[in-house]
């Protein structure tokens, strides 16, 4: 009989069933809304310019807010999943971005389309940071890598998906319908995680023994009526979980400082990543003389690497652990960014995008959606993941403009350089302080 330490670490043990894949479904359908709203702004914001319902320099807001909001939801919601409980955060947070994007479909002016921007922000940045942190507290230890490479992946599939319901929707029934369907959705999805039960480490972490126990027997039962057999629980040797607190403070103590510093510092390089190749892509295309429509043609291709990424990083994760993995990924991105920007080929600049975004978004599943919540303990888990994002996203708001700059002064290959030097170095910030958390418990970590 196994012995584990408390009643949570009993949820490493229990066989997979229906119920986690229900849960992985409910989760991954919230992200991908969210998704699939940062990527509808596009479309949406070139048909609000050519029709003179907005201007340059209101679509700039638009975007601005929704970093602003993302921020914003990204501290908030450590808070308030810490104190109050994961559920109570993910519903509350979903139902704040739905109920401000079906408000936003029937904006009479485009400064209430941003005012209703920036609340969605909120709920946008709560969302990826709860629900990422919700499954790894569901999920067996020994396979946790894999379940939350699949919620990446469907996360990533917004991507091709709001390009692709933009191109059906906004033609044919105006822009508005785009915030319909994703408020309207929102609310089904909401509506049907009512059922989903709490985390029990949270319930655990705050003392909440029975509770804790009620939620894995439910996880027991369902796996031993799918194999119509009994499953014995491993014994827990301590019988209480010590009632933890935690404080924001705890995120720079002397044992935690080193692994918000690594957090902190993943999330600032994939952010800037992500950011300064896919947005500035079709810019890239066009300093080379091509023309706009071939040049959105062209990025549209290399995104087919997205969902790629994640897959990929499915099947690493687990084997090959995080710390090495992002370590190496970080440096692979920074030579082939390099590779990439210096090419004069059409061929040959499409080849080395679609393997730079493979790379980008194998980096994204790594450590986006696995490693910054494994880095933390569960009583400041949401506080420690929500303040990475959060300076994560700083890094959005800034970067463009350092970007436009170098772009201005000097040309592509340099803002491959100087983003080449800030992975180096965040690859050596990785390696020196960074941990290892491959199929390790969550306690254990």
């Amino acid at each position: 009989m196994e012995e584990v330490n408390y009643i949570s670490e009993k949820m490493d043990y229990v066989p997979i069933s229906k119920l986690h894949y229900k849960i992985l479904w409910l989760i991954g359908l919230g992200i991908f809304l969210d998704g699939f709203d940062v990527y509808l702004a596009g479309g949406v914001l070139g048909v609000l310019l050519k029709s003179g319902w907005s201007s340059i320099s209101l679509n700039a807001a638009f975007i601005s807010v929704t970093f602003l909001g993302l921020l914003i939801g990204s501290l908030i919601t450590g808070f308030l999943g810490d104190s109050f409980g994961r559920k109570f955060s993910y519903q509350l947070n979903l139902l704040i971005f739905g109920g401000a994007s079906l408000v936003a479909a029937f904006s009479p002016n485009m400064i209430f389309l941003i005012v209703c921007r920036g609340i969605m922000g909120i709920g946008l940045g709560a969302e990826i940071v709860t629900g990422y942190a919700l499954l790894a507290e569901f999920v067996p230890s020994k396979t946790r890598g894999k379940w939350m490479s699949m919620l990446s992946l469907i996360t990533n599939v917004s991507t091709p998906a709001a390009a692709f319901l933009g191109y059906l929707i906004i033609p044919r029934f105006g822009w508005r319908w785009m915030f319909v369907f994703v408020g309207v959705f929102s609310v089904i999805v909401w509506y049907m995680r009512k059922s989903m039960p709490e985390s029990p480490r949270w319930y655990e972490s705050k003392g909440m023994e029975e509770d804790a126990q009620h939620v894995v027997n439910i996880f027991y039962h369902e796996a031993e009526k799918e194999a119509d057999n009994s499953i014995a629980q491993p014994n827990v040797i301590r019988k209480e979980h010590d009632k933890e607190s935690g404080k924001f403070s705890d995120l720079f103590s002397k044992n935690m400082i080193s692994r918000t510093i690594v957090g902190c510092v993943v999330l600032i390089a994939i952010n800037t990543l992500i950011y300064t190749f896919v947005s500035w892509a079709p810019t890239f295309f066009l300093r080379k003389g091509i023309n706009v429509s071939k040049s959105l043609g062209y990025t549209t291709i290399m995104m087919i690497g997205a969902p790629l990424g994640a897959l990929i990083g499915s099947f690493i994760v687990d084997k090959l652990g995080r710390k090495w993995c992002l370590t190496i990924f970080m440096l692979a991105a920074g030579a082939l960014g390099y590779a990439y920007a210096s090419q004069n080929t059409m061929t040959v600049i499409l080849t080395m995008g679609f393997f730079l975004t493979v790379i980008i978004y194998i980096l994204l599943t790594l450590g986006l959606a696995i490693y910054v919540p494994e880095l933390f303990p569960t009583d400041i888990r949401l506080r420690g993941s929500g303040f990475c994002n959060a300076v994560g996203r700083l890094a959005t708001i800034f970067s463009p403009y350092g970007v436009a700059w170098i772009l201005k002064n000097y040309d592509t290959r340099t803002v491959f350089i100087v983003l080449g030097c800030i992975l180096v170095v965040v690859a050596f910030i990785i390696a020196v302080l960074g941990v290892e958390t491959k199929q390790k418990s969550l306690d254990e970590i």
